[in-house]
């Protein structure tokens, strides 16, 4: 069975400095008629780094859900930015380090029933320290946890952030075979 929708007209209702918003007309796949809306955002990239066990979280206040939350270095990439030099910015821009290699993990979407965003999850090896140098806008707490704490803040509740869950969640599969 062919799942696929048709996309007929699209219509942009808003255009801000990080999303689009559009209300498209579509074709279901049975030749129906009808209404999508869908947040254009150009991605994401963030990076799991894990030195000495321990892995790098950032706890920041997040305005869309008026909460601090704890999550792996990542941000917004500019339109046509390189996923892996983008991880790789953040990463030296929120805590201070560096690494010698990454490893593109897995691409996540994190809300397909609306947005087109994908967030690109590398992991970072070879890490060497040096000094954050957070944005301007950017206020953030950096903590080295322990694996096992992390993984235990995630059972708990304490770290909600999907992109936090699903690296960590996949280091612990491959790396520690929990």
């Amino acid at each position: 069975m062919d799942l696929k929708e048709k996309t007929v007209k699209k219509h942009v209702l808003f255009e801000g400095k990080i999303v689009t918003l559009r209300r498209d007309e579509a074709m279901l796949p049975d030749g129906k008629p009808c209404t999508r809306e869908v947040v254009e955002h150009p991605g994401g990239a963030a990076i799991l780094a894990v030195r000495e066990g321990k892995v790098a979280l950032v706890k920041q206040f997040r305005y869309a859900y008026m909460e601090e939350l704890f999550e792996i270095p990542a941000g917004k990439l500019e339109r046509g930015e390189d996923a892996e030099k983008a991880a790789l910015r953040e990463l030296s821009e929120e805590t201070g380090l560096t690494a010698e290699r990454v490893c593109l993990r897995f691409v996540l979407y994190p809300s397909p029933g609306y947005t087109d965003e994908k967030i690109y999850i590398f992991e970072a090896e070879g890490l060497r320290e040096g000094d954050a140098h957070p944005d301007g806008d950017e206020f953030l707490d950096v903590r080295f946890v322990p694996v096992e704490e992390v993984l235990e803040m995630i059972r708990s509740d304490k770290i909600r952030d999907a992109k936090t869950i699903a690296a960590v969640l996949d280091y612990s599969l491959r790396i520690l075979g929990k």
